[in-house]
């Protein structure tokens, strides 16, 4: 990443980029049209066009991290050699969670999408947009020399290793296809189907109530508090009530009208993952069912309404709302991925190995990164604002001859071409974003010493080590309020808030009472 030089200039009303690309590449060729319509774009609107230019510029000096994983230049070839990768997956696209009349099915009047799937498995979909992903994976680690095409395995030199989950399993199994198409790779996996691997769970194996109040207390800082937080994405969420119709679905006849945040509790206990209570958690699951059907039906609109990329990635907020406040906390991550860091570590310093798969949830790759102190940056070209479906956190460990190092790099593909059904090659390759690691140093190509991230996996490890396993004062089905209230707030049926000089029939923790 490091070994590429860039310089922008810019002239009033006409751009030039000089990137050390050779010259009439799809890349440079489709930043310049991309650069030009942007200019065009924040010039009608009457942006200041200076601050303008070099968001756009600093955009494109970004996207080139994505040729310093598929081109990198020889003079890098000549100096490291890619000894191994390691790849944390998340699985690509599935069908939405429909056991027992799930919440979300009933805050509408139309019918959801038709899935090619059962509830909570991967969809057709999915499937062929792994296999492509494979693809590219392939001809990525061959133009690298990390493998010879059509390779196949020796001894344990690759490892597929996917939760027991059936939409974990079969992206890895697809993955592979495309992957290692002159191979039948197996896919390690400990239990039967859609039994939970501990491995990939996220949940508290630890707690006491000191470590219950750290976590909660670090959840309070994020974004200015969880009802800030929360309030930030209320257009979003007025968007959301609009676009399912929600006045006029089957929950309307028990007054659920409105999306509501102010009755959000946390779940902190060991044995299981962190959960959120309350009217939030509705709007998570909409959120997620809402851009599950627009990735499997390649719809930009939702019910017939005609719904923009912003808006789109605004509904994606919601659910990173929900994602942040579980999962992003440090205090809980070194908790909740210790299996996972566990493992990543054990695979990095494994010598024989030389690619390693593993697959898992989104939560995972966000516990990952907030436990090691990952930068994970907000997505480009891409509807999910963090993990994206598919997406791939990727350990490349490079060698120089003397001591190893370490690129990461978040891998998925744009939303463009998910609906497009682009083929993947280095010539159309996925968003690739460089990660960067809080408190340490890259060297001037952009890598990381791998003794100093085995050092932070260390120091993260150690972390979960020093958690006291006490047995709490209450029992474990224990709800905890982040912002507790004197009083419970009261809602009209309308779902609008009531004021104390409201009469008649209003909602009070969910029990309708009779003001007098």
């Amino acid at each position: 990443m490091g070994e590429m030089q860039n310089k922008t200039r810019f002239i009033w009303n006409e751009p030039f980029i000089f990137l050390n690309l050779q010259p009439k590449t799809i890349f440079e060729v489709r930043m310049t049209k991309t650069f030009r319509k942007d200019t065009e774009r924040f010039k009608k609107r009457g942006y200041d066009m200076n601050k303008c230019l070099m968001m756009v510029a600093a955009a494109m000096m970004a996207a080139t991290s994505l040729q310093a994983q598929t081109e990198r230049s020889d003079d890098f070839k000549a100096k490291y050699e890619l000894k191994e990768v390691v790849v944390m997956s998340r699985h690509n696209i599935r069908s939405p969670l429909t056991s027992g009349g799930a919440a979300y099915m009933r805050v509408t009047p139309y019918e959801w999408f038709k899935w090619t799937s059962p509830s909570s498995q991967l969809s057709q979909r999915g499937g062929v947009l792994e296999t492509e992903m494979g693809q590219f994976f392939r001809k990525w680690v061959v133009s690298a020399g990390l493998l010879s095409d059509n390779y196949r395995p020796q001894g344990d030199e690759v490892l597929f290793y996917a939760n027991s989950r059936q939409r974990t399993f079969t992206t890895a199994k697809y993955f592979s296809a495309g992957f290692l198409p002159f191979a039948n790779v197996e896919i390690q996996h400990q239990f039967d189907e859609d039994v939970m691997d501990p491995v990939f769970k996220a949940q508290f194996t630890k707690m006491n109530d000191a470590y219950r109040q750290q976590i909660l207390a670090e959840m309070a800082t994020l974004h200015g508090g969880p009802e800030a937080w929360m309030q930030s994405v209320q257009p979003t969420l007025t968007l959301m009530e609009e676009v399912i119709d929600m006045a006029h679905s089957p929950a309307a006849q028990n007054d659920t009208v409105h999306f509501r945040f102010d009755d959000m509790q946390y779940k902190l206990e060991k044995g299981d993952e962190p959960k959120m209570t309350g009217g939030f958690k509705l709007a998570y699951s909409v959120s997620d069912a809402l851009v599950l059907q627009c990735y499997e039906s390649e719809d930009m609109a939702a019910f017939g309404h005609e719904l923009t990329e912003e808006q789109w990635r605004d509904i994606c907020r919601v659910k990173e709302v929900h994602d942040g406040l579980l999962y992003s906390t440090h205090s809980a991550a070194v908790n909740l991925a210790y299996p996972l860091v566990s493992r990543i570590r054990e695979e990095l310093a494994n010598g024989n190995r030389k690619f390693t798969f593993l697959c898992g949830h989104d939560v995972n790759l966000t516990s990952i990164g907030a436990a090691l102190r990952l930068n994970l940056p907000e997505t480009e070209q891409a509807l999910e604002v963090r993990t994206p479906i598919g997406s791939k956190l990727v350990f490349e460990k490079w060698s120089d001859g003397s001591e190893d190092y370490v690129a990461i790099n978040l891998v998925y593909p744009k939303y463009s071409q998910m609906h497009a059904r682009t083929l993947l090659s280095l010539e159309e390759p996925p968003m690739v974003q460089t990660i960067t690691i809080e408190g340490l140093t890259a060297n001037s190509d952009g890598l990381y010493r791998l003794a100093d991230l085995d050092g932070r996996m260390a120091e993260a490890m150690a972390e979960y080590d020093a958690i006291e396993d006490q047995t709490t004062g209450e029992s474990s089905a224990r709800v905890v309020p982040l912002n507790p209230t004197p009083s419970a707030r009261v809602y009209r049926l309308d779902g609008t808030l009531a004021t104390d000089s409201t009469h008649g029939v209003v909602i009070q923790e969910k029990q309708k009472i009779l003001r007098k």
